[in-house]
């Protein structure tokens, strides 16, 4: 069982940075593939971004690469999205999820359903 808590959204004017956080509790969170994905009202959940159990591979929507870094601290237990040069398009709620897998392909890592835990979401506003 995996628990998961998500911290640091808030209101930022377009072109801020803002950095999310995920504490994750349980023994296999350094096995595990974690990512965050997003729902804006009246829009489905997307995924954003997603991190391999070591870290050594990432995935990003076209719709933030070159401005958002997934990162994380096995020691820490804490996934990380740095998001930079925020667009009102990229506001809002924020959900971090942990997978079963420890890896997963380009094809899958965005696919709801490979994911078994998530938490309550942070919410990101961004004002033009």
């Amino acid at each position: 069982q995996v628990q998961l808590v998500e911290s640091g959204g808030g209101l930022v004017q377009a072109g801020g940075s803002l950095r999310l956080s995920c504490a994750a509790s349980g023994r296999t969170f350094s096995v595990t593939v974690m990512a965050w994905f997003r729902q804006a009202p009246g829009k489905e959940r997307e995924g954003v971004s997603c991190i391999s159990s070591n870290g050594g591979i990432t995935y990003y929507a076209d719709s933030v690469k070159g401005r958002f870094t997934i990162s994380r601290d096995n020691a820490k237990n804490t996934v990380y999205l740095e998001m930079n040069s925020l667009e009102p398009e990229d506001a809002a709620v924020y959900y971090c999820a942990a997978s079963r897998y420890s890896a997963l392909s380009e094809d899958r890592w965005a696919d709801i359903s490979e994911y078994d835990f998530w938490g309550q979401g942070t919410q990101v506003t961004v004002s033009s």
